[in-house]
């Protein structure tokens, strides 16, 4: 029971002064003190420049990973003004800048007619979690210095070191996040590239040149430019797949402080879920405001076409959106002044007025590209309409799941083994590859809370297939039943059956590929289940051995190394496991189910443009892209399943 206290008066209300805040509680300003807010704080500073960039005075960001684990990040803008502030008269407004939460060129002012700044945190945030930040402006012809410690403590004030280097202008700042505040402080340099290199798509003709100069990094620097700006973006993410048609369309307007510009293409898979909206730069992954003014246009547009061409007649029915949006890959880039962003991770569009210009204009815009690219145009007419037809074919096996379905009363899967709680929050299903682990699994698991429900093999590859064939198909129709929320448009996360979704595959080949199935089918047709977090993959170990006759297990070949080094004298043999349904209960349930022992990953999308390009990648038919990522990435090995 908890200890009650006597009083609570002035006295008990603590007030934390400055960037103080920040250091108590990180996760409130960047999310989380692992490696996603480790990375947030470069984020942050990039920002800004990229600010710059949009406000038409900054053409070049170079990014730097120093060899001490610090960041470098250097703009060609206008450079944060170095004059004294009115509020701060004993400050610069840089200095203001740096160590005001809230403070910035973004807030109601002429500095900025558009920006990329969500939270308004910025700089100041990553000068709380740092221990060491340095800060360099050219401007009006001086290089302006000052130098921060422990989070914030100047070490002396706004200082001329001398002449700006041909009169050029910009900032740059270096920081070193601190150690005692983050769980590890070593960068990841694919997570930035992907990041910069959307951010250079989404900004037509700015360079962002990225440099990593650790040890045993790759020496050459990545530069990033694209003067199509989102018709790059559009049809490099098409690369991975089978376009259509060659042709990227393209159409912008701009009306008072907003603007729209839309890039599209169709390619020949089946996936409906092609559509990438940002607003300022920020990857507006629920939507809002804009999609929903692009959807009903597109919709509208392309069945006045296809009717006015006669490929729709009289009788027929109006193509639906999915039907049309069946493989399109569209990226709608807005920017306006005063963005309103909701939803639970504040990544919805809310201004009403955005989806009135993006409906005008894809209206207007959208009908002249059909009538003067009739090729194309049939060729996504002709898609949408055996789209259509292949919906029509699917309704009655989906209506057939749909029966099916625990929440309609007809019962669960009679594989399923499932759990005696009716709480979802605390409820958690196992997919366990294969009867004879599932077996051991229903032996081993906690029965008030854990389900479970074993697979037979590699379930259907649904990147490659429409949704009547995935729809026939018993392992998916099973797995429909058990999570009881629905599929594809009509799936309900707030339905889910169990808040834990968990993989169990063996740590083989056959089971990553199996895994890597389960989650293109969850990213596709329950995208909400991931966005928010269910879906966890188990991490049963690959190795015991004995320390003074107690068995310890090892998850991978680098725990392994780490057992090793911290017992260099150890003499026992290292025992492979074979796979689950070799572990007896007892074993499987001290390695991999005990929520007390347990590793569990998380699986979660940050971006969800750049995982729908690493699922096509991965699980699409371009054997040549696949073999590229993967020889890419594989130093990341542990990233692949994040």
């Amino acid at each position: 029971m908890a200890q009650q206290t006597d009083s609570y008066g002035a006295k008990d209300i603590q007030v934390l002064e400055g960037l103080e805040a920040v250091r108590k509680r990180p996760g409130m300003y960047i999310g989380s003190t692992g490696p996603t807010g480790l990375h947030h704080l470069v984020y942050e500073v990039v920002d800004n420049a990229v600010d710059e960039a949009m406000a038409g005075h900054c053409t070049h960001i170079g990014v730097t990973l120093l060899p001490d684990g610090g960041c470098e990040v250097r703009d060609d803008g206008r450079g944060i003004p170095v004059d004294r502030h009115d509020k701060y008269p004993e400050m610069t407004a840089a200095e203001v800048v740096l160590t005001v939460l809230h403070a910035g060129g973004k807030f109601g002012g002429d500095g900025y007619k558009v920006s990329g700044g969500l939270h308004g945190v910025g700089v100041s945030v990553v000068n709380a979690l740092s221990r060491r930040l340095e800060v360099e402006i050219d401007r009006d012809g001086q290089r302006h210095a000052i130098e921060f410690v422990d989070g914030g403590e100047r070490v002396e004030p706004m200082h001329v070191i001398g002449d700006s280097p041909g009169g050029q202008t910009g900032t740059t700042v270096r920081f070193w996040p601190d150690g005692t505040i983050f769980e590890e402080i070593t960068f990841r340099a694919q997570t930035l590239l992907e990041r910069f290199q959307m951010m250079a798509f989404l900004n037509k003709g700015l360079e962002i040149r990225f440099a990593d100069r650790r040890e045993d990094a790759d020496a050459e620097p990545v530069v990033f430019r694209y003067d199509g700006g989102i018709i790059d973006f559009v049809a490099h993410v098409n690369s991975t797949k089978d376009a259509l048609f060659d042709k990227v369309g393209y159409f912008e307007r701009a009306e008072d402080d907003h603007e729209v510009e839309i890039a599209f293409q169709w390619n020949t898979g089946y996936n409906t879920d092609g559509l990438h909206s940002f607003a300022n730069g920020i990857n507006t992954t629920e939507g809002g405001m804009h999609e929903e003014g692009f959807r009903k246009a597109l919709t509208n547009v392309v069945n006045r076409y296809a009717r006015t061409r006669g490929v729709l007649k009289e009788k027929d029915d109006n193509l639906q959106g999915e039907d049309i949006r069946e493989g399109l890959t569209a990226i709608i880039s807005v920017r306006l002044r005063d963005p309103q962003f909701e939803g639970q991770t504040k990544s919805k569009l809310g201004n009403v007025v955005i989806r009135s210009l993006v409906e005008r204009a894809t209206n207007e815009k959208l009908a002249e590209w059909l009538e003067e690219n009739p090729n194309e145009a049939k060729a996504l007419v002709t898609k949408a309409v055996q789209a259509s037809r292949a919906r029509i074919a699917a309704q009655s096996a989906r209506a057939a799941t749909r029966r099916k379905s625990a929440l309609d009363g007809a019962g669960l899967p009679g594989k399923l083994t499932d759990c005696s709680s009716r709480n979802p929050e605390e409820s958690e299903i196992y997919i366990v590859e294969g009867n004879s682990a599932g077996g051991s699994a229903k032996d081993a698991r906690d029965p008030r809370i854990m389900a479970i429900l074993p697979i037979r093999g590699k379930i259907l590859n649904v990147e490659r297939a429409r949704d009547d064939k995935m729809f026939r198909n018993a392992e998916i129709g099973t797995l429909v039943q058990a999570i009881g929320a629905g599929v594809g448009p009509e799936f309900d996360v707030s339905r889910i059956r169990y808040h834990k979704i968990v993989i169990l595959c063996d740590a083989d080949v056959d089971g990553s590929h199996i895994r890597t199935l389960l989650l293109t089918f969850f990213f596709r047709q329950m995208r909400d289940l991931v966005e928010r977090g269910h879906v966890y993959i188990a991490q049963p170990p690959l190795y015991s051995t004995e320390v003074q006759k107690r068995k310890v297990y090892l998850k991978d070949d680098p725990a392994r190394t780490a057992f090793l080094s911290e017992f260099p004298n150890h003499k026992a043999d290292f025992a492979r496991l074979k796979g689950l349904g070799e572990m007896d209960a007892e074993e499987l349930w001290a390695t991999t189910m005990d929520p007390d022992r347990r590793t569990l990953l998380q699986v979660g999308v940050d971006q969800a443009v750049i995982a729908d390009e690493v699922f096509s990648i991965l699980m699409g038919d371009d054997v040549e892209s696949r073999k590229h990522f993967i020889q890419t990435n594989a130093k990341d090995v542990r990233f692949l399943d994040i």
